[in-house]
């Protein structure tokens, strides 16, 4: 196996792990122990690649979005004029922020718990940014292929959407809260408000 190969193998192995660990157990509670016991990986073999389980934390985060970004792209390219696929995948994607038992959101919330350590903090910070750069060039794709209104401003509608889905992924880990706009209200608003105008008449009739 080569390097790369190597490399990637014992990535998705350890961030698999991880993802099963904090669905289990909570992100607090995870140790490097239990990390090498589960993968079957030495404590070298996952040092070689990263530092600490926080590290591992924000690469399942950066995974995640990196994915996401991944199946717009494809649907993008297979459904060509049609906003209906590719809004579906950002739909299913702000369905998962709803959800309390989402790894990510555990792991999110988990995290900003800790950004007083500077290691933290500035894998934070990259993170909000690459989420707002992707949201931002979703809608700039959207444009180029006119499923999206010229008229709609990307960089200010991206940072409402990042806020808004960080607002619901806090909003998850707060037990017994009541939602008079959910993830399927914050869907359905957004397409509205994305669409060309004769294509939201076209839907109402």
């Amino acid at each position: 196996m080569k390097q790369e190969e190597r490399r990637q193998h014992t990535m998705t192995l350890l961030l698999d792990t991880v993802k099963q660990l904090v669905q289990g157990k909570g992100c607090t509670v995870v140790t490097m122990k239990d990390i090498m016991e589960q993968s079957g990986l030495s404590k070298g073999a996952i040092f070689h690649y990263v530092k600490s389980k926080d590290e591992l934390f924000v690469q399942v985060l950066q995974k995640r979005l990196e994915d996401t970004n991944v199946r717009f792209r494809n649907e993008v390219q297979q459904s060509g004029a049609s906003f209906a696929e590719p809004m579906r995948r950002i739909s299913d994607s702000i369905a998962s922020y709803a959800d309390a038992q989402d790894v990510t959101n555990r792991i999110l919330l988990y995290l900003l718990g800790r950004e007083e350590q500077p290691i933290v903090a500035q894998a934070l910070k990259e993170y909000y940014e690459r989420t707002l750069e992707l949201s931002e060039e979703w809608i700039r794709i959207g444009q180029r292929h006119g499923v999206i209104a010229e008229t709609v401003d990307a960089a200010r509608t991206a940072d409402m959407f990042v806020l808004l889905t960080m607002g619901l992924r806090v909003r998850s880990s707060i037990p017994g809260t009541t939602e008079c706009f959910s993830a399927s209200h914050f869907s359905e608003w957004i397409t509205q408000m994305l669409q060309p105008q004769e294509r939201n008449n076209s839907v109402k009739e």
